[in-house]
């Protein structure tokens, strides 16, 4: 159904979700997945796949995903396609009803999926509108009513939207991050075979969970490390403890600011040991916060699978997976850390390397789920440092 930005509560006859964003703005549409309300700030994915991946990715906690593709639905669901245990994300946004599946790995309808993690939707929306708005005028914070009954509350969702805090300054890795350390050997899925195993690893390496996504720490089990997964909270003690060969600074959500509170002394003393470190989104930011540089909130942030960057050493253009609202201040880094890749959407900072050291990071997403493989061989460039050390 067509939607309204009228500031009027009557809502249309057939309406069974109402869309809110702090302004006052109100969307009317069709309710999806589960039956409440929801607040949280609003952003766009522009990925014409992997759904489910992106909503199981933990650096979406505190977030309303719009997706600007509009057949969401169309492969199901399934118990393999996870980030995570349990899907963060604060609701999804859609343009047309959710497409029935089509794929010979679904077990279950999205509808179905959702009402089962309690995630509510809104479906019926002009998302070319919505996008427009949040590149336009930043990313709003927004709330979303799923109510069969078509009895909405339109003041109280503007409130409650009003008066959701944001990201800024808001630690959530230690929201989304494990409890306690635990080992890490699957490997990579492959058609008839599943998701492998790593039984004779050449390296160990310690991943740092901020919110790591699964087939990154599959992508490393691939290419033959041992992973030990700590919470966000470890201590440079406990990450050396385990005598890595490498260090892992995962993805993760939330303002790197705030969680570099407690990261960036670890990190600091992993990098006065000489250990090889490698970060990828959040723990790119930390590493850098952990080298002298800032980070800022962005207009509107980066998410999904086909933005371009140029890696500045080689001149190569990869396509790639992306999701991340704040971004590392190039002209904040010191003398001895150079850029390494850049966006080329807009110029912004997609890479870092200390100059001399195995040490290194980029903004976006290599282990491409969903999105390209262009970037996949930055973990073997992770693996050749633990090689030459």
């Amino acid at each position: 159904m067509p939607d309204s930005t009228s500031q009027t509560p009557t809502p249309p006859e057939d309406a069974t979700a109402a869309f809110v964003l702090a302004d006052g703005t109100v969307f009317w549409g069709q309710g999806v997945g589960a039956i409440g309300d929801t607040v949280g700030e609003v952003c766009f994915n522009t990925s014409l796949t992997g759904y489910q991946e992106i909503m199981t990715d933990p650096s979406y906690a505190g977030q309303i995903i719009t997706f600007t593709f509009p057949h969401i639905g169309n492969v199901g669901t399934n118990e393999e396609d996870f980030e995570t245990t349990i899907p963060v994300a604060r609701g999804c946004v859609l343009r047309a009803d959710i497409t029935e599946p089509a794929n010979w790995r679904s077990a279950r309808h999205y509808d179905a999926w959702l009402k089962g993690h309690n995630i509510v939707g809104v479906s019926g929306l002009d998302t070319r509108r919505l996008t427009r708005r949040i590149r336009d005028l930043g990313a709003p914070n927004g709330a979303i009513q799923h109510d069969p009954g078509g009895q909405f509350d339109i003041a109280a969702l503007q409130a409650k939207a009003a008066g959701w805090l944001g990201l800024e300054g808001m630690d959530l890795a230690k929201e989304v991050t494990c409890r306690q350390t635990y080992g890490w050997d699957e490997t990579n899925w492959t058609l008839g075979q599943g998701y492998g195993e790593q039984t004779d690893p050449r390296f160990h390496v310690v991943a740092v969970d901020f919110g790591a996504k699964r087939n990154i720490l599959r992508e490393l089990a691939s290419l033959g490390c041992k992973v030990t997964v700590v919470p966000a909270s470890a201590t440079a003690e406990e990450v050396l403890g385990h005598q890595p060969d490498g260090v892992f600074l995962s993805n993760g959500p939330g303002d790197p600011a705030a969680t570099g509170e407690y990261a960036v002394p670890m990190i600091k003393t992993v990098l006065e040991a000489g250990v090889p470190t490698f970060g990828v989104c959040l723990g790119h930011q930390m590493l850098a916060l952990a080298l002298g540089a800032r980070t800022e909130k962005m207009h509107h942030g980066h998410r999904g699978a086909n933005h371009p960057v140029k890696d500045l050493e080689t001149g190569k253009v990869e396509i790639t997976s992306q999701n991340h609202g704040f971004v590392v201040v190039p002209e904040s880094l010191p003398d001895d850390v150079d850029v390494t890749h850049i966006s080329l959407f807009d110029g912004t900072l997609e890479g870092v390397a200390l100059r001399g050291k195995p040490v290194f990071s980029v903004q976006h997403h290599p282990e491409a789920s969903p999105g390209p493989q262009d970037s996949h061989y930055l973990f073997e460039r992770f693996i050749g440092f633990m090689e030459k050390a």
